[in-house]
């Protein structure tokens, strides 16, 4: 008899134990053990989560190189079957060879579960006949878990279910973040239901009005707004720095529908617009997917939205200041072109029209389209067609977590016919869905690939952007850290080509989140190792620090709501010089709709107590060597980035933190 040393890790998730016996089969190139019981010294304290238990499997002889483990969980007489969460199961052979293998899922069920050990296989490497049954198993299982479903019409399809819980357990929510999400959803909407203010559809009376609700939930940066949300130093600021840092662009020639001329303009220094236009100071922010949008109906009135076009200029002293605003996209007399020295509402009230804008084109493509719904075409497409023991799936499986329920959760209560933001955003309902198509519709992969991204806009140069900055360093951190993982197991080009199940799932993105648009530049296939490198160093941005990008300051720039108008109830000014304070307090949103967008914006920046963040992998799925010191060293630079970020900005008054990878989630997780 030879005997085979076997620890079982229990994972210390909530709820992860279980009083359930556990059964395993240990099986080998040469042959496989009996069916064993796994009963040891603690009993069914074995399986308790966070704890290993060690447990002896024997045969009459050898069984060879280790391929895979069979677990299965049967309940005990009287007791009711339990749910459990292993890590992983290490096995030390006779001949003193130790395999692991990873699990990191649910087992739920009476059925036989088989894992194979860790070391990553392509498709074409896995050559025994059980290793391949195996394969085959698992991916016939997961392609009926994956499926795609089709939302709506010309938009990125998403996984078919019919709530939470129909999700795949390994894809649900822990206990502790649904209990925290649901917590924190219900005690912001109480506050304000306590207070009267989410059902009141009377107008704000004046600014210290919304204050008293702004005053409860602040955040540092949030209370900064509150203060200069008018200051046009800060407004351009928000361009580079804000929630939205991927619209402004480099003018090189104004646009025809932009009639700017020398004489609207005065810029600082005594500059003419025309030169500055040629030494590259001149930029441009056009909201040109909005026009002619159609607009919500909130509390029985009507809603406006324009698609504006901005002007700014980088000054002497390097700041960034709106020089000229039109509302409208097709210039008229009642389209006027609004500049800083036209009288203080005027001018106040173009901003605020921009900045509501901002909203609606941030939330809808930036947010949602760029990194939800993106990250979702990543996860389904990675989960149906790559196997556990593929390398790209080791790699990209962190990057996946909670990704599918919370945009579950998104379509059911933000953009659903009773969502939040269909209710209470100017663009809700057809607007929503029109917007939506039209930047799916002109999204590039090069936009998604940041340094091409940067380069495409022109901002190479411009002073204090801070999102480039830490972003083009983090993408080429991400960029090493992925060329080393996937350098150690595609030796050649050919060996990508070869690899048909990495083929299908860039067809399944192409095809499911692209709707197979060869425009947008997103590859059908994957022909070499550098193509690969690039790509899936941009599903780990968008999913990392992208979203973070974008969603992490949400409250604090929308927080107060001047600054960040969900929706707008008075139609632009068509004519200088007629505008007010109370012009201003009239064009706001009611009380309720401008609560109900400061709760969601509050919520939605709001990170669980166990969400992971970049870099982290508690999940130990590659179980090799050289995999494991990349990471380390992958997480060593984070951490020196991160460092640098912070001192940097002691130095700012603006802090900008959103890249810190110490403060970003490793997926789209809220």
């Amino acid at each position: 008899m030879v005997n085979y040393k076997v620890k079982v890790f229990t994972a210390s998730n909530l709820a992860s134990s279980t009083s359930n016996n556990i059964f395993i089969k240990l099986v080998g190139k040469d042959g496989e053990s009996e069916r064993k019981w796994l009963m040891g010294i603690k009993g069914v304290s074995s399986f308790i989560g966070g704890t290993a238990s060690s447990f002896t499997v024997s045969c009459p002889k050898s069984i060879g190189e280790l391929v895979l483990i069979e677990l299965d969980k049967q309940p005990l007489p009287l007791f009711p079957n339990d749910s459990w969460f292993p890590a992983k199961v290490e096995v030390k052979s006779p001949e003193g060879d130790t395999y692991t293998f990873p699990i990191y899922r649910w087992i739920t069920d009476r059925d036989v579960h088989r894992f194979k050990e860790g070391k990553a296989l392509r498709v074409f490497e896995d050559e025994h006949h059980l290793g391949k049954y195996s394969r085959q198993l698992e991916m016939k299982k997961r392609e009926a878990d994956y499926r795609w479903h089709v939302y709506m019409e010309g938009l990125p399809h998403c996984i078919k279910a019919d709530n939470p819980l129909s999700l795949p357990c390994e894809v649900q929510f822990s206990f502790t973040k649904t209990s925290e999400f649901t917590l924190n959803a219900a005690a912001g909407l109480t506050e304000l239901a306590l207070k009267g203010l989410s059902s009141s559809k009377e107008k704000w009376k004046d600014i210290d009005s919304i204050n008293r609700v702004f005053c409860h939930k602040k955040t540092a940066l949030s209370d900064y707004v509150q203060k200069h949300w008018k200051e046009d130093v800060f407004f351009g600021y928000q361009f580079l720095n804000g929630v939205n840092p991927n619209l402004i662009r480099q003018c090189t020639s104004l646009p025809t529908n932009f009639p700017v001329t020398d004489d609207m303009v005065s810029l600082r220094g005594q500059c003419k617009l025309t030169e500055e236009i040629k030494k590259g100071n001149i930029f441009l922010c056009d909201y040109n997917r909005l026009d002619g949008l159609k607009t919500n109906i909130i509390n029985g009135k009507k809603q406006y939205l324009t698609a504006p076009l901005v002007l700014l200029h980088k000054a002497p002293d390097d700041q960034l200041v709106p020089i000229a605003i039109q509302l409208n996209q097709t210039p008229s007399d009642d389209n006027p072109i609004f500049v800083p020295t036209d009288s203080e509402y005027d001018w106040l009230i173009a901003k605020i029209f921009v900045r509501s804008a901002d909203f609606q084109e941030h939330q809808l493509n930036a947010h949602l389209l760029r990194t939800h719904l993106l990250a979702e075409v990543f996860a389904v497409s990675l989960l149906r067609n790559l196997p556990m023991i593929h390398p790209i799936y080791k790699l990209l499986v962190a990057h996946t977590r909670y990704t599918l329920q919370i945009n579950f959760l998104a379509r059911s209560f933000l953009i659903s016919e009773t969502g939040s933001f269909t209710r209470f955003a100017a663009s809700g309902g057809e607007g929503m869905i029109t917007l939506l198509k039209r930047c799916l519709s002109t999204i590039t992969y090069s936009s998604l690939c940041l340094p091409d991204d940067i380069s495409e806009r022109g901002l190479e140069a411009v002073p204090n952007y801070y999102y480039r900055d830490d972003g083009l360093r983090l993408w080429d951190i991400i960029h090493r850290f992925v060329g080393g993982i996937l350098s150690h197991y595609y030796k050649t080009d050919d060996e990508v080509l070869l690899d048909s199940e990495l083929q299908q799932w860039i067809l399944d993105i192409y095809e499911h989140g692209f709707m197979s648009r060869e425009s947008s530049g997103i590859p059908q296939t994957l022909t070499c190792v550098s193509e690969l490198i690039k790509f899936v160093t941009m599903v780990i941005f968008t999913c990392s620090g992208q979203h973070s990008a974008v969603n992490n300051g949400q409250y604090d720039y929308g927080g107060w709501m001047p600054n960040t108008p969900i929706s707008l109830q008075r139609p632009p000014p068509t004519t200088k010089g007629t505008s007010s304070q109370t012009t201003m307090m009239n064009t706001f949103p009611d009380v309720n709709t401008t609560v109900q967008g400061m709760v969601t914006m509050w919520l939605l920046s709001k990170q669980s107590s166990d969400s992971v963040l970049l870099g982290k992998y508690p999940e130990e799925h590659f179980t090799e060597e050289l995999p494991q010191k990349i990471i380390k060293d992958f997480q060593g630079e984070l951490q020196a980035l991160s460092a640098s970020i912070r001192s940097r900005n002691q130095s700012l008054e603006v802090p900008y933190t959103y890249l810190d990878p110490e403060l970003a989630e490793n997926s789209v997780a809220i």
